[in-house]
Parts: C-alpha cells; sequence; structure tokens
C-alpha cells in the first residue's frame, strides 16, 4: 500500500510504526458554527482512510480533535451574550449529528482543546527548558530560526518567508526577537476565557494545541497525520517544530493533504454567496449523496461542487442502491439450496472486482478508481443473478457489495418509504416541539424524516417537504 506524503512529495510504501497497528491525527474542526461542505472533506477523506486501514487488518488509533477556544468562538459568544463554552458545546453537538448522517465513523478518542490545557502549558515548559521557546510580558513565543529544519513540510525556505513575502509571516509585534517566532501562549484579554500559567493568566496559541493533544493520546510518535492543504504552513510545519524540538524524535512519518473545494468553480467565500454548510446540503440531499460525491474525485484533486454535479452523484449513487435492492429481493424469493457450480465459478470471477477495488485503494486511496470497480462489479452481478439462483449465491454477492461498499461508508440500503399522512403527523409534531420551545426534539424529527429521505424546508406559508 502506497501513500502520497507531502512531506517528500512521493508516493512510499506504507509501513506502521508498530505491526498491525496505526497511529492516526486528524485536525478537527473549529466549533464556532455549523460546519462547512470545506469542513466535510477532510473528515468523508480520511474517514475512509480509517475503514480502508480496518480493512486490511490494522487496528487504527484515529484521533480528531475538536478546537474549542479560539478569537472566533469568543467573537460569537459576545454577539449572542452567552460564554464561549456554551457556543462551542452548541456546535459541537450539531457536528456530530452532520458527521453521523455523514457515516463519519466517531473517532477513537475526540478530545477537546480546553480539557487539555494543562498537557500544553508541560509542552511549552519543556520547550523553555530546551531554549526552543521564550517569554516577554506573558507571551510565549517559539524561536523558529533554532529548529534547523523548519520549512521541511512545506517547502518553504526560511530566508525567503523572512525577506520576500510578508504575508507568509506567523503574526509579529515588535517584542520577538525574530519575526517569525509564532506563539505558543498568549495574555488574556479583556472578556476572553483564561487559564492559569506559568506566565499569567492567558489561553494556547493554536499550534501547540494539537501538538500536545497528539503527543498525549497517539504517544511522540505517530504513523499519520492528516488535514486540508490549507493546514500544510503555518499549522503543520509549526507542529512539527514544536513537537520534535520537544520530543528529539520525528513527529509523523506520513502527512496527507486533501485539496480544495470549489463551489461552481470559484473558491467557497461567504461574500461570494456561494458558502454552504452541510445542514444546509442535508435540506436538498440525503448526505449520502455528499459522501459519494467527495469520493468520487481523488483526495489530492482539487473538487469542484455543483448542482450538476450533485445530481449526477445521486443517480450514480442510485444505480448501486437498486442493485443491492435487486439482491435482497431475489433473496427473498430464492431457493434454500447450496450454491451450484456454475454459481461458484461466477461468485469466484467477481473477486476481480474486489482485486481491482482494492489495487485502487493501495494506490494512495484513489476512491475514484475504487468507486468504477464497485460500478463493474455492479454491472457483473446484474447480469449473472436471476430468480433461478440460489439464495447462498445471492447473499454472498450482495455480501461482496456491501463489504466493498462498507469501506467507503456508502449506506446501499434502501430507506423505507414513509406514508405521506405519517410524513404530515410527524411535520405536526415538529410544530408543535417548536412552538414549546423544544427545539431538541423537533431537531431529532428532522434528522427521522431526513434518515427516511424526507427532506423539510420551513418557507414562510410553512413546512414543505419532499423526497429525496
Amino acid at each position: 500500500m502506497k501513500i502520497y506524503n507531502t512531506l517528500t512529495r512521493r508516493k512510499e510504501e506504507f509501513v506502521p510504526l508498530e505491526e498491525g497497528k496505526v497511529k492516526m491525527y486528524v485536525c478537527g474542526p473549529t466549533v464556532y458554527n455549523f460546519i462547512h461542505i470545506g469542513n466535510a472533506r477532510p473528515m468523508i477523506v480520511f474517514d475512509t482512510v480509517r475503514r480502508y486501514l480496518e480493512y486490511k487488518g490494522y487496528e487504527v488509533n484515529y484521533v480528531s480533535n475538536f478546537t474549542d477556544v479560539d478569537d472566533k468562538i469568543i467573537k460569537k459568544a459576545n454577539e449572542e451574550g452567552v460564554s464561549a463554552q456554551e457556543i462551542s458545546e452548541r456546535y459541537i453537538a450539531e457536528c456530530k449529528k452532520d458527521m453521523e448522517m455523514m457515516n463519519v465513523k466517531p473517532a477513537t478518542t475526540h478530545p477537546l482543546a480546553t480539557q487539555e490545557i494543562p498537557g500544553m502549558i508541560q509542552m511549552i515548559q519543556e520547550l523553555i527548558e530546551k531554549g526552543y521557546a521564550y517569554e516577554v510580558n506573558g507571551t510565549v513565543y517559539f524561536r523558529t530560526r533554532k529548529f534547523g529544519p523548519y520549512g521541511k513540510l512545506s517547502h518553504k525556505n526560511l530566508d525567503d518567508l523572512r525577506s520576500g513575502n510578508r504575508s507568509l509571516l506567523v503574526s509579529g509585534e515588535d517584542e520577538k526577537e525574530d519575526p517569525l517566532d509564532f506563539v505558543l501562549w498568549k495574555p488574556k484579554k479583556e472578556g476572553e476565557p483564561a487559564w492559569s500559567s506559568p506566565w499569567g493568566e492567558g489561553r494556547p496559541g493554536w499550534h501547540i494545541e494539537c501538538s500536545e493533544m497528539s503527543r498525549k493520546y497517539l504517544g511522540e510518535q505517530i504513523d499519520i497525520h492528516a488535514g486540508g492543504e490549507d493546514l500544510v504552513f503555518p499549522h503543520h510545519e509549526n507542529e512539527i517544530a514544536q513537537s520534535e524540538a520537544c520530543n528529539g524524535k520525528e513527529f509523523s512519518k506520513y502527512w496527507m493533504h486533501n485539496a480544495f473545494l470549489n463551489i461552481d468553480n470559484k473558491k467557497m467565500s461567504k461574500s461570494l454567496g456561494n458558502f454552504f454548510t452541510v445542514r444546509e446540503i442535508s435540506e436538498k440531499y440525503d448526505l449520502q449523496v455528499l459522501r459519494f460525491f467527495m469520493l468520487n474525485a481523488h483526495y489530492r484533486s482539487p473538487l469542484n461542487f455543483s448542482a450538476e454535479l450533485m445530481q449526477s452523484s445521486k443517480a450514480s449513487l442510485d444505480r448501486i442502491i437498486t442493485a443491492a435492492d435487486n439482491l435482497k429481493h431475489l433473496i427473498q424469493n430464492a431457493k434454500d439450496d447450496s450454491m451450484t457450480e456454475s454459481e461458484l465459478a461466477h461468485y469466484d470471477a467477481s473477486e476481480a472486482y474486489v482485486k481491482k477495488f482494492e489495487e485502487a485503494m493501495d494506490d494512495d486511496f484513489n476512491t475514484a478508481d475504487a468507486i468504477s470497480a464497485i460500478f463493474e462489479l455492479v454491472k457483473y452481478l446484474n447480469t449473472h443473478t436471476g430468480p433461478e439462483n440460489t439464495k447462498q449465491y445471492l447473499q454472498k454477492c450482495l455480501e461482496r457489495l456491501k463489504t466493498l461498499c462498507d469501506i467507503l461508508g456508502l449506506v446501499i440500503e434502501k430507506k423505507e418509504d414513509l406514508l405521506d399522512a405519517d410524513v404530515e403527523a410527524l411535520i405536526a409534531e415538529r410544530q408543535q416541539a417548536r412552538k414549546e420551545k423544544n427545539f431538541a426534539r423537533a431537531d431529532e424529527i428532522r434528522a427521522e424524516l431526513l434518515a427516511k429521505g424526507i427532506i423539510l424546508e420551513d418557507t414562510r406559508e410553512g413546512v414543505k417537504w419532499k423526497r429525496a
């Protein structure tokens, strides 16, 4: 199995630090609002990487954090007149709902930055003791130049950063020894949450959070560190500097980064009005369609989101679901005999598509080619199954299809159709729950209906609904 390593800029054979085990850290979202579809891409991509590693027999310790203290969270809290903790807890809960609808497995551990502050303080102290950090007026900075290999991940040269491109510098004040030095600890400002430290009340810098949480839950060395390509510099570059300076060991063997998501060939931004949250997409499509769409391109290729491409993804996914449904229908009416010689031969022949799928996934998790292999299997099964086949053969064919789809996190169970009257009854119950300000129940009903393929739209004229 080969992985493209951002560090070396080439595909490398995957060899874990410990045989049969994989330690994987994926940078999670900053929780100040509903997650957007740009956040969804790394969640889906690296969940799929994890699923394939597990399919290959590895025991995966998968850690993905929530950044629950940040300027954006504080700003949102101040706007609403509530605590930063209330904002982060609300949106962590909403993020987990979205992840569940996208069939993203919960991480082995989802650490929260605010619960790991003592460890961050400890790590900063170690860096000060080793001469890699210094304190000025309650702010602690990392001595970037002291870490010789700085820039090895982003392939940026320190002197170029210093002279040529100030936009690449990590924010600088006059009190720094060098403009390239970045913040490990910052002093408290009015109206912000703060924690006690040897340098006064304050909070950690963003980069130290991931270094500490990775060390605590995975150890000083890990196999795979992953995230969006926007994190390569400065976030992941700074993580490497902190972790390797502190622990004296290579931090991560493999670095994986997914490419950006564009909307109608433009960069997603609120100012362009092309900014979509996962929740908004869920009001138009089953989020399995979003997952299928995301995996229909290689994770290192830029991905363009559009209504046409989503419709096309829905039609393609429906073809797989229909094939599975046809097999289930045949199984219900099939004779309960053992496989015949010819069935055994057909089943063995279908193994070729499994091999094709595995070859695609072994080549840097090429999900686009893996999906092509699934469609070839679908075509083969449609041709080589029918009412004359035995139950055992049909069941094995369905299991084979389900196994490959499950690796990609695609659910191919057809959703039970609700009767119109049942839908109307649940909508009425939701309206009543909203009147009573029982928003948790109202959200539950929306999610329950969505899980059964019913999409709600709240309008001025009332609630409209349609089948996905």
